[in-house]
């Protein structure tokens, strides 16, 4: 594969022409280690000189060679006579994926598609640094704040509120991540039923199929008794048949739901307006407390406004959301919007899990939040050029394959002509791929016919899905078997 070869100008119109903060190498190398991380500069591309980036920026070639030193000194670039100065990864002690989310081992020449999870946003590394600037006002105290800084809750309440859900901060319970909160509202409502001497009934829960992987692991770990709403499938996607699943609850009479109608996760299928409030009426005639997942309610990619919360057409209704899709993953930081009435018991059962979330992480939060919109707008266009680009590979190597593009969240969901998926997943790792197979996501089996295809690895890394996928394909069809469906294994 030929090098890519980093023009000046081009260079510069990535990381932006200043101006730099003093020392300007400092910043200069902290611009070009953004791009590094989160994909906007390939791994492998060759940069300019340190004499053609000092002419483009308007700084020294003195600046420029010290930015360059410290790049090489943070691992970011290796530079050798006569070859210039190419982009690299630092190397991670233990990798960049945990055994726990990769059980088979983190392969650095393989394209995981096994997450939907972005790289960092450009603007994280400035805002962990204004973060450390405020995060000594805090030390003096204990650092426990299970309800969250309420700095933060305010800034997530008030964009409830501008949404259209009328919220107060104490309404909002900042959690680990948006699994974290739905671990909590799952609990404390399944709990609640069983303080009040409820049958096996109360103990059921609604969920969609396919859904969330985690999320399936953590119903049942709480006790829960899983109700299977088979999402519709039709020449449009995936879509909510709501008198079908109101007939269900009327015989199954769960206590609770957990639903995703904001860019489904996996099926990226999104409720429309006309029928949220029937969906809403339904919930309540049947006296089920939903817990709604939020987590990629802001990345629709084609324009259109953001969905009306169903918080604000169910009042009894837990909503939970987070950065991770947005931001970043590792920071960890996540929300509950919690109807007054039940804050209380929330936040005693939010008290058996944990004692609440990194204060430094919080404080990064409140520096992204300022910048907010500039930043899901940004992270929404490279999305939908991801989108476009995987959508465009899989119609061009594998033309059997049925593919609706969704419009919008992180993952294509494509069917194929045979229920291989699982041994398609065996099959992709001779070939450079991680996969999860369907039937991860199905609370009560099947799906085998399908495969989550995720948009959020690098450009480069999209070129080379196609034919590795294909590849794999070919493979699986030869194979026996269905391969694993183990739905513990724990994908984002």
């Amino acid at each position: 594969m030929s090098t890519l070869v980093m023009g000046a100008k081009r260079l510069v119109g990535i990381i932006g022409d200043g101006p730099w903060k003093t020392p300007a190498f400092e910043s200069l190398a902290a611009a070009v280690a953004a791009a590094i991380t989160d994909g906007r500069l390939p791994v492998g591309a060759r940069l300019p000189s340190e004499r053609e980036l000092a002419t483009a920026t308007g700084l020294s070639r003195t600046t420029t060679g010290r930015a360059y030193a410290q790049l090489r000194e943070q691992e970011y670039i290796l530079t050798r006579r006569g070859s210039g100065s190419v982009v690299q990864l630092p190397s991670v002690p233990g990798g960049r994926i945990d055994h726990l989310l990769s059980p088979a081992g983190a392969d650095e020449t393989e394209i995981d598609l096994t997450c939907t999870a972005p790289f960092a946003a450009p603007d994280i590394l400035d805002a962990y640094d204004q973060a450390l600037t405020r995060l000594g006002a805090y030390l003096p105290g204990t650092g426990y704040y299970p309800s969250g800084l309420p700095v933060l809750r305010e800034i997530i309440a008030d964009r409830y509120t501008q949404r259209g859900a009328p919220t107060d901060p104490d309404q909002i319970l900042i959690t680990s991540g948006a699994l974290g909160g739905a671990a909590i509202a799952v609990r404390a409502l399944l709990d609640g039923g069983a303080r009040l001497g409820g049958a096996r009934s109360t103990s059921r829960v609604l969920v969609e199929s396919p859904t969330y992987p985690n999320a399936l692991a953590t119903l049942e770990g709480a006790g829960a008794a899983l109700v299977t709403y088979p999402l519709e499938f039709g020449p449009q996607g995936h879509h909510w048949d709501i008198d079908a699943m109101d007939q269900l609850m009327g015989q199954m009479r769960p206590r609770s739901a957990y639903l995703i109608p904001d860019f489904h996760n996996p099926t990226g299928a999104l409720l429309p307006e006309d029928r949220r409030r029937d969906l809403a009426e339904a919930l309540r005639r049947h006296r089920v407390v939903p817990v709604f997942d939020e987590s990629l309610v802001e990345l629709g990619l084609e324009g259109d406004a953001v969905p009306t919360p169903m918080s604000a057409l169910i009042p009894d209704s837990v909503t939970v959301g987070s950065v991770s899709k947005i931001y970043w993953g590792g920071m960890r930081i996540g929300w509950m919007r919690i109807p007054r009435h039940r804050v209380d018991h929330f936040a005693s059962s939010r008290l058996g899990l944990d004692l609440g979330a990194p204060v430094l992480e919080q404080l990064v939060t409140v520096e992204l939040m300022k910048n907010h919109d500039a930043i899901v707008a940004d992270c929404r266009s490279r999305l939908r050029a991801a989108r476009d680009k995987l959508a465009a590979q899989v119609r061009t190597w594998l033309p059997e394959w049925k593919l609706i593009v969704p419009a919008g969240g992180m993952a294509l969901w494509a069917e194929l002509p045979e229920a291989r998926s699982g041994v398609l997943s065996i099959a992709a790792r001779n070939h450079g791929l991680r996969l999860v197979a369907g039937p991860n996501f199905a609370p009560a089996g099947g799906l085998d016919r399908w495969v989550r295809l995720p948009y959020t690895v690098t450009e480069s890394e999209l070129e080379e899905v196609g034919p590795r996928l294909a590849a794999a394909w070919e493979e699986a069809k030869s194979m026996n078997g269905r391969g694993p469906t183990d739905r513990a294994r724990i994908v984002a």
